[in-house]
């Protein structure tokens, strides 16, 4: 007999791709901000306890974790889905678009949500496994600073609901829907925020003589950061400075006092984040000196680097094989210089984040866009695959 047959296949979730898609509709219809998610977690701890899981909510302010304990196994695993949407106004034109102005799921949590309850309702109907499975859903992973994942372990999660591995994943646009992405070791970067507010001396526009133009710092530090990355930073390892905000003054007949920056710093070792914190404060302090004016630099380190262990990435790439064959898997995709606080969870427990392609062409809209959209093709795929992972997981001695 091929042991295999016996774990789950997508034609198990097929059959409920209507209930997971009007799920997922309703979901998306409803956004919440990082911990605002009341009604997401009432509905997940609802449709949780209606199948016979424990449930325990409040976890990390919001989230909600879901706890299933078949035979006598001692072995046990976590699943981590995020539930939190973004502060967007939705332009899809979608008969379910968000009711909710300037919120919105733009990253597909709602799918990732609505996945991990697929798979947790076939699981408590078919337990076919003998173990324990831990499901995480988690809020607040857009935050970027106040993780969801980091307040959920502060909140004793692996304490109060150990496992021996941690999985989650999230949707690719630009892949094809369905198929799997995974990388051993570093997948994703770490991702700091920097604040830089420059003080000058303003004042009028046609005497700046007798100003110091925070203007003229601000785009002298701009362009001498570029030279970061292309001079200061070994060319084989990867990293990114972007400066996304630039903003001074109100009236083009004035020299502001002040001028402010905002940046994104990514990177992939501690090694790398260290060097890029102590070039770009320096640069900063003594571009701004040699104009005779000020900054003042708050640097907000933020998610760590995903880092996959081994093992359980090999473990999760053979499972996704067994579900959907190896041509619709990836298993050493590109890095990522996007950042996810899943990285927390790999720190504290050996495991694997993955993704699922979401479309390309016309159906793989980049996420954190207007018009970006879940792909529900992925709903019974992305819910057999958590459930064959568990009962693989849950199998082994």
């Amino acid at each position: 007999m091929d042991t295999a047959k016996r774990y789950c296949e997508v034609a198990d979730l097929a059959r409920s791709a209507e209930e997971l898609c009007t799920l997922r509709h309703h979901l998306h219809q409803h956004p919440e901000l990082a911990y605002e998610e009341l009604e997401t977690a009432a509905l997940v701890a609802q449709k949780l306890e209606q199948w016979g899981y424990q449930v325990t909510t409040g976890v990390g302010q919001t989230g909600v974790v879901g706890s299933l304990t078949v035979g006598e196994g001692t072995r046990s695993i976590g699943i981590r889905a995020d539930m939190d949407a973004l502060p967007i106004h939705e332009q899809t034109g979608l008969p379910y678009a968000s009711r909710r102005h300037g919120k919105m799921h733009a990253c597909g949590h709602d799918g990732h949500t609505t996945m991990l309850l697929g798979a947790a309702k076939y699981l408590a109907e078919t337990r076919h496994f003998s173990g324990t499975v831990h499901l995480y859903f988690q809020p607040a992973e857009e935050h970027g600073i106040k993780s969801g994942a980091l307040s959920m372990i502060k909140d004793g999660l692996f304490e109060r609901f150990p496992c021996d591995a941690v999985f989650g994943l999230h949707n690719h646009p630009g892949a094809p829907a369905g198929k799997f992405l995974f990388r051993r070791g570093p997948l994703q970067a770490a991702g700091d925020n920097v604040y830089i507010t420059i003080k000058g001396n303003g004042g009028h526009a046609a005497r700046p003589h007798l100003t110091v133009d925070p203007v003229v710092v601000a785009s002298s530090i701009v362009m001498g950061l570029q030279t970061i990355v292309a001079r200061n930073v070994d060319p084989t390892q990867p990293a990114v400075v972007t400066v996304g905000v630039l903003q001074a003054g109100t009236a083009n007949n004035v020299i502001p006092g002040n001028a402010r920056l905002e940046l994104s710093v990514r990177s992939f070792s501690p090694e790398m984040r260290a060097l890029l914190k102590e070039r770009i404060t320096g640069l900063v302090h003594q571009q701004a000196a040699s104009y005779g004016a000020e900054a003042e630099i708050d640097y907000c380190m933020g998610y760590p680097v995903v880092i996959n262990s081994d093992r359980e990435t090999a473990f999760a790439v053979e499972v996704a094989k067994e579900l959907v064959g190896a041509n619709n898997v990836e298993p050493h995709t590109d890095l990522l210089m996007g950042s996810e606080d899943f990285a927390y969870l790999l720190q504290a427990r050996p495991g694997c984040f993955l993704r699922i392609g979401n479309g390309d062409g016309e159906d793989g809209c980049m996420v954190h866009n207007p018009a970006y959209d879940f792909n529900d093709r992925n709903l019974p795929i992305g819910a057999a695959y958590w459930a064959r992972l568990v009962e693989r997981f849950l199998a082994q001695p």
